[in-house]
């Protein structure tokens, strides 16, 4: 079979101009769109972890506390004073301290510290 029909009467110059554009767009979304995508997804996924007692800040720069969370916002307490502004959960540029982290060291109790040093030095046996 022969498929030299199909191109009877279409120029070669035409040819590479639509495989230029087909190029440029497939740059444009592993370089652009996709990148974007991802840091989106990145973002939305912090913002649904976030939980009472993290610190953040915003994205004009305030930080504070997390001390309430509904569905699409937030009440943030900023200073000694206790105050108390709600925001969007858009508003959050980071969330630079886990309540989870802070508290991971103070479960450990230092009975079990000694435990787990033993059972380490069993397995290096």
């Amino acid at each position: 079979m022969s498929f030299s029909f199909l191109l009877e009467g279409v120029d070669l110059s035409s040819l590479f101009s639509i495989g230029g554009i087909v190029l440029l767009f497939v740059f444009f979304y592993f370089f652009m769109i996709r990148p974007q995508k991802k840091k989106e997804k990145e973002d939305q996924e912090m913002r649904d972890a976030l939980t009472v007692g993290d610190e953040v800040t915003t994205i004009g720069g305030i930080i504070g506390k997390v001390v309430s969370i509904r569905e699409e916002t937030f009440v943030l307490e900023t200073t000694k004073a206790k105050t108390h502004i709600r925001f969007l959960k858009g508003a959050i540029r980071s969330v630079d301290v886990r309540i989870q982290d802070t508290l991971a060291p103070k479960l450990e109790t230092p009975e079990e510290a000694p435990a787990q040093e033993t059972e380490k030095a069993d397995e290096s046996k």
